[in-house]
Order: structure tokens, then sequence, then C-alpha cells
């Protein structure tokens, strides 16, 4: 298999732990999701490859839901009646 980016065949598989945060202000209370994974680096250019498992793809697609309206509210603020 060759890279996808510079399509050399100088790639090295490699075990991975990583914590995927997620983005915006939304999150700030979430840890994020904890993943092991085997990666698949590219030595020339640095391209990096994995696959997430079933369990942790859950995890991000639950974390990652779209808020509703009331969500949308920063926190400590209440609504004016």
């Amino acid at each position: 298999m060759s890279c996808r980016l510079c399509s050399s065949t100088n790639e090295a598989e490699f075990t991975a732990e990583m914590m995927i945060h997620f983005s915006g202000r939304k999150h700030l209370e979430n840890s994020g999701v904890l993943t092991f994974s085997e990666m698949l680096v590219c030595l020339d250019c640095g391209s990096t490859r994995f696959r997430i498992a079933e369990t942790e793809l859950n995890l991000l697609r639950e974390g990652n839901a779209p808020l509703t309206a009331a969500e949308h509210e920063p926190p400590g603020l209440l609504k004016a009646s």
C-alpha cells in the first residue's frame, strides 16, 4: 500500500492512544473520548491513517449531538421573563 498524499511506500504501523476532544465552548465540560487504535504513518510526509473502533465511534456520535435551543444559552445566565 502507498501513501494517499505523497505515494511513498515508506509507511509503518503503530499502536496509538488518543484523546479526542470536541471543539467549541459547548463542549468545555466534556472530557473527550479516549481511543486506542492502530495507525499507519507515512515516514516521508507524516500523513497518518487510523480507524476508530465502533464503541469509541458511538461515543463520538453521542458527544457531538446537535444542541437544543435551550442548551445554546451561555451557562449561568437567566432568561428575562
